[in-house]
C-alpha cells in the first residue's frame, strides 16, 4: 500500500470538529494508509468527527490523548474510538497506522432493528474508545478483521461489498464483549466537562496571535480559573497557559515552513513579542532552532 500523502494536516472548525468529508453519501466509509512522521511534528492534532475510527498499529509506537486517557499502542495493537470524541495522536518517530472512518449508518440503517438494538447502545454510551490487545482471545480476533479489512482496500472488483461484510462481523464482536452498563449521568457530567474545555480551546485557537490570560481563557467557559486548569490537566495533561504557548509554537512551524517570512516577523504574528525568548522555546520544544527548522521542511 502506498503511503497517503496528500491529506497530513486535520482541518477543523471553530468547534474543533474535523472539516473533511470522509467518504462519500453514497459510501459512508473511507481508507487511510498513514505514516505520522509524514505530519507536522508528527502530530494529528485534537479533533473530532461524527464517523468511528478504527485504527491499526502496524509499526512503530503511537501515543494517544482521548479525552482524560493517554496511553501507548504499539505494534500489532489497534483502537476503536467512538463518535464525537476528541483525540489526538503521536510519535517521535515514523509509524505506520492504517485506519478507517465510517458513519455508523454504514453498518445498518438508522431506522432499522439492528442499528437501534445494536448500534445505538454503544455510540449513545460514555464509551469514548475500546484498546484492542493482540493477546487477548476476542481482541485478537478483532484485530485480525481490521487487517482483513485493511486488505480488502486493494481489491479492485469487490472491496465495497466484503468492507460492509467484514464491518458486520467487526461490530458484532465489539457489541458481544463491550460492557455498556454506565451511569446517564457519568455521560452527561463528561459532555458538559468536555464542551467547556472546547470552548477554551477554540478561544484560545482564535486569539493566540495576542495576548491572552488564564482569565481571558477561564472566562470563554464561565468557569473559575481552578476548575479551567482541572480541566485541561484532566483531557489534554498540560495547563492552559502551556496548551497556548504549544499551540502558539505549531502555528510558528506551519509559517516557517509555508513561507518565507522572517522570523521576527513569524514571532510576533504567532504571539511572541520578544524574539528571543520565541527562538529558545522553539529550540527547546522541537530541538530545531526556526532556521534550521525551516531549511529541514525546505528539503523535505
Amino acid at each position: 500500500m502506498n503511503i497517503n500523502t496528500t491529506y497530513t494536516k486535520i482541518i477543523t472548525d471553530e468547534d474543533l470538529m474535523e472539516t473533511i468529508q470522509h467518504g462519500s453519501n453514497l459510501y459512508p466509509f473511507q481508507f487511510y494508509y498513514e505514516d505520522l512522521s509524514v505530519f507536522d511534528f508528527n502530530c494529528v492534532e485534537w479533533h473530532w468527527h461524527t464517523e468511528l475510527e478504527f485504527i491499526y498499529i502496524e509499526s512503530g509506537t503511537v501515543t494517544l490523548w482521548i479525552g482524560e486517557d493517554q496511553f501507548n499502542l504499539t505494534e500489532g495493537n489497534g483502537i476503536f474510538i467512538n463518535t464525537k470524541v476528541i483525540h489526538r495522536l503521536y510519535s517521535s518517530s515514523k509509524a505506520l497506522i492504517p485506519n478507517f472512518v465510517f458513519m455508523p449508518s454504514f453498518i445498518a440503517p438508522c431506522d432499522s432493528l439492528i442499528y437501534q438494538k445494536y448500534i445505538l447502545p454503544i455510540i449513545s454510551y460514555p464509551l469514548p474508545f475500546l484498546i484492542f490487545h493482540k493477546e487477548v482471545c476476542w481482541q485478537a480476533k478483532v484485530l485480525s478483521i481490521m487487517r482483513q479489512i485493511i486488505s480488502a482496500q486493494d481489491s479492485v472488483s469487490s472491496k465495497e461489498l466484503l468492507t460492509s461484510s467484514l464491518l458486520q462481523n467487526l461490530w458484532l464482536e465489539i457489541f458481544e464483549n463491550t460492557d455498556i452498563s454506565y451511569q446517564e449521568e457519568h455521560k452527561e457530567h463528561s459532555t458538559a466537562s468536555q464542551a467547556r474545555l472546547q470552548l477554551m480551546m477554540q478561544f484560545i485557537h482564535l486569539n493566540y496571535s495576542r495576548s491572552i490570560s488564564l482569565d481571558d481563557i477561564a472566562e470563554q467557559a464561565m468557569v473559575s480559573k481552578s476548575t479551567a486548569l482541572n480541566l485541561f490537566r484532566k483531557y489534554l495533561h498540560i495547563t492552559p497557559v502551556n496548551y497556548l504557548i504549544n499551540y502558539r509554537l505549531k502555528q510558528a512551524g506551519q509559517l516557517l515552513s509555508k513561507t518565507e517570512k522572517k522570523v521576527s516577523l513569524i514571532s510576533s504574528e504567532t504571539g511572541f513579542h520578544n524574539v528571543d525568548y520565541f527562538c529558545r522555546l522553539f529550540k527547546k520544544r522541537y530541538k530545531l532552532t526556526p532556521t534550521e527548522y525551516r531549511k529541514q521542511k525546505h528539503f523535505l
